[in-house]
């Protein structure tokens, strides 16, 4: 059965009002074809949108990445700053004060794989007229063999020689600390370098 449907006519001409005949199962399929159409321009109309979402969010989280790495490497910058001073007055006033307290302790480690050599044989210890008398009472009680203890002015605090026949031992914590004054400040050199090239 075919009925008529009067449609609207887009076109600019006038169409003299005639009607336009269609049966039903062109109609459904006409309906159809409309549909699979604009459902077409939908689903890639919401891919563009999805992907250009998707390239935005990869560029801000691009962003993000590189103002948190800049963040991160501006808060190091911050802290080593900060503690220049602190690890430059450690490595020069803290460091020889330990050196010349512990010198002692480590001039005895020295000793005691020395001892079995020693037997009877009496060491003599090196030391600067100013550290005698904290290595002499580190040493005595402690030492188990005969020792023998001369100064030596040229020597500092931090510094001890041991000597027994004909070998010499040499404890040098001015060196140690020298080094790593050294060690520090080439620290801070390098990452003020390194700030100046990035």
């Amino acid at each position: 059965m075919v009925q008529l449907f009067r449609l609207e006519a887009f076109d600019t001409e006038n169409s003299g009002g005639e009607a336009v005949r269609m049966n039903l199962a062109d109609l459904e399929e006409a309906k159809l074809a409309a549909f699979e159409k604009g459902y077409s321009a939908g689903w890639e109309d919401a891919v563009a949108a999805q992907e250009g979402e998707a390239a935005k969010l990869r560029a801000d989280l691009g962003r993000n990445l590189q103002a948190l790495a800049f963040s991160y490497h501006e808060a190091r910058s911050h802290v080593l700053r900060a503690l220049r001073p602190l690890l430059h007055d450690m490595v020069a006033k803290v460091l020889p004060r330990l050196a010349r307290e512990s010198v002692g302790m480590v001039a005895l480690e020295k000793l005691m794989p020395m001892a079995e050599k020693l037997a009877e044989t009496p060491l003599t210890v090196v030391v600067s007229p100013e550290s005698r008398e904290t290595v002499e009472a580190v040493l005595r009680p402690r030492a188990g063999f005969p020792l023998q203890f001369a100064e030596e002015p040229s020597l500092s605090d931090a510094q001890v020689y041991l000597r027994f026949d004909d070998a010499e031992t040499r404890i040098d914590l001015d060196h140690v600390t020298a080094a790593m004054s050294a060690a520090v400040t080439a620290f801070f050199q390098l990452e003020i370098q390194k700030e100046c090239d990035g």
